[in-house]
């Protein structure tokens, strides 16, 4: 329950203008990850209706693209395609709310390492831009979680 606690309970800054700032970036990544990236391969309830997803479901050519990866990922391509999917999909809706902001970050920064690493690196810098931004974005709250304007300052609040 300790580490629990821990892994929740977010860095306060000394002012709540600063918390707010903290703020922004949380909620249009968060956002740009559930709603733009993460709806097109995850069945949530605002996937595009084209997408022909249903809830939690995978889109099937996903599984393809991570098997091509190889090593592990052509071993298991179905679960390495699903855990990626949700930490984009779900992991967005996470960061938006400042929910488990640490762990959800933690996954997020998985997913973009492999996005970096094993799809968008033969195809140049300018393709890496947008996992490079989600990377970055997680790391700063994997160290600082969610800031108090977020769920996880709410459930840590009331844990005292």
């Amino acid at each position: 329950m300790k580490v629990f606690k821990e892994i929740t309970q977010p860095v306060i800054l000394p002012h709540w203008g600063l918390d707010v700032l903290l703020l922004i970036p949380r909620i249009v990544c968060g956002y740009l990850l559930t709603a733009n990236f993460g709806a097109d391969k995850f069945g949530l309830p605002w996937s595009p209706v084209d997408a022909n997803l249903g809830f939690f479901e995978v889109a099937f050519w996903f599984p393809n693209d991570v098997a091509d990866y190889g090593g592990i990922f052509a071993m298991f391509p179905v679960f390495f395609a699903w855990m990626a999917a949700f930490s984009e999909a779900v992991g967005g809706v996470f960061l938006l709310l400042g929910l488990q902001t640490r762990f959800t970050s933690f996954l997020i920064l998985c997913t973009m390492l492999g996005a970096i690493f094993l799809q968008q690196w033969q195809q140049g810098m300018w393709m890496m831009l947008p996992a490079m931004g989600f990377l970055w974005v997680s790391i700063f709250y994997l160290a600082l979680g969610g800031g108090r304007f977020s769920v996880d300052y709410l459930i840590s609040n009331k844990r005292k």
